[in-house]
């Protein structure tokens, strides 16, 4: 699939070492207006001041009480836990721990899997599309995944030794997951064929045609400016559903809470997964499902890493509200698009909250 690549940029994690963690940080970096951001405290009441928890076996058990909540966390909030999800510990371990071994490696051994000119996959940055937008105080391995065929395997990296081994176990878990509640969130919406929320409009594309990309993400301490650095800009995904694993525990994950747009901190639970939904997800149900605006802050002392699993249609796939969704009155909030010129026009531009969604509003993209 072609599609634009990503501008190459210093590895932010290199910076940090070189100067010991106390050089001024470049201005490209710097976002003053986020140290005066509202950020959600925690005043105790977990209604608005935690995201839904799912029991996945429960859901498997098909508990309607469960498949309820499952139902309106991806209405109400477009985040949620996941518990019981079935991914084995040792599975989620061994991410973690090659997660940390590839960061942890010299700098010129990283530079061997860095992104090619028009290629997103490898080592560097995404969404830099200009030599003067701000940067995100992050580095990240971007992978295709799943299914097998579709990996670049000159961007895996072959250190540690079982990185390969662990990465294909684990994705291939992650992705059976996300098969099994995209199979729930079908029967929620009525769907007669759970394949639709994989086929799009196109229809008559197998579950198995879901594919998978993974983004390893780094976020170095920042001693000098954490509360004027961002981790990763504010955005939505663009895919149906990401499945999230945290490193280590240092949080970082903010959504842009419904209701009154606050900054909203998310505690991930241990060994759980933060799943949310996509703007596929949200197109595809014209707006009954949605996706949420989030961002990632950084640490004044401390790194935090995490492992993002996103899971898109078919490449054969028509992006477009599924037409047994719409209601005999409610007319279509977003244009119809094949899948390549879906990702194309994603990928073309900076993070910026939820401008993509915009840009696909069917009042706003010309024929």
């Amino acid at each position: 699939m072609e599609m634009a690549g990503s501008l190459p940029v210093p590895s932010v994690q290199a910076m940090v070492a070189a100067s010991a963690g106390h050089a001024p940080v470049p201005p490209r970096y710097l976002r003053p207006e986020v140290a005066t951001d509202v950020v959600v405290a925690d005043d105790g009441d977990a209604t608005t001041t935690s995201i839904p928890t799912i029991d996945f076996q429960r859901l498997l058990l098909l508990d309607p009480e469960e498949s309820a909540r499952l139902h309106a966390a991806c209405q109400d909030w477009g985040f949620f836990q996941l518990i019981n999800h079935g991914v084995p510990e040792d599975v989620m371990e061994a991410m973690k721990g090659s997660t940390h071994a590839f960061f942890a490696l010299p700098a010129e051994a990283k530079e061997q899997f860095r992104q090619e000119a028009g290629q997103l996959e490898g080592y560097g940055q995404l969404f830099v599309v200009s030599e003067d937008q701000k940067l995100d105080w992050a580095d990240v391995l971007y992978l295709n995944t799943q299914p097998p065929e579709h990996r670049n395997l000159r961007f895996w990296p072959h250190q540690p030794d079982s990185f390969s081994r662990t990465l294909d176990t684990y994705s291939a878990a992650v992705k059976h997951v996300a098969d099994r509640l995209l199979g729930a969130m079908s029967r929620n919406l009525g769907l007669t064929d759970p394949e639709r929320l994989v086929a799009g409009v196109s229809g008559g594309i197998p579950l198995s045609s879901m594919i998978q990309s993974v983004r390893m993400n780094y976020y170095p301490p920042c001693a000098e400016a954490a509360d004027k650095v961002l981790g990763f800009s504010p955005h939505s995904d663009s895919d149906l559903l990401t499945l999230v694993l945290q490193v280590n525990q240092i949080q970082g994950l903010q959504i842009r809470r419904p209701g009154d747009g606050a900054w909203l901190p998310i505690t991930p639970l241990q060994g759980a997964f933060v799943v949310n939904v996509g703007d596929v997800l949200e197109i595809f149900t014209n707006g009954r499902y949605r996706s949420v605006e989030h961002r990632a802050v950084v640490n004044a002392h401390t790194e935090r890493m995490s492992v993002a699993a996103f899971h898109s249609p078919s490449i054969h796939a028509t992006i477009g509200p599924l037409p047994e969704l719409l209601g005999d009155q409610e007319a279509p909030k977003y244009k119809t698009l094949d899948h390549q010129s879906f990702i194309t026009l994603f990928f073309s531009a900076k993070l910026h909250g939820k401008s993509f969604l915009e840009r696909m509003n069917k009042k706003n993209l010309s024929d």
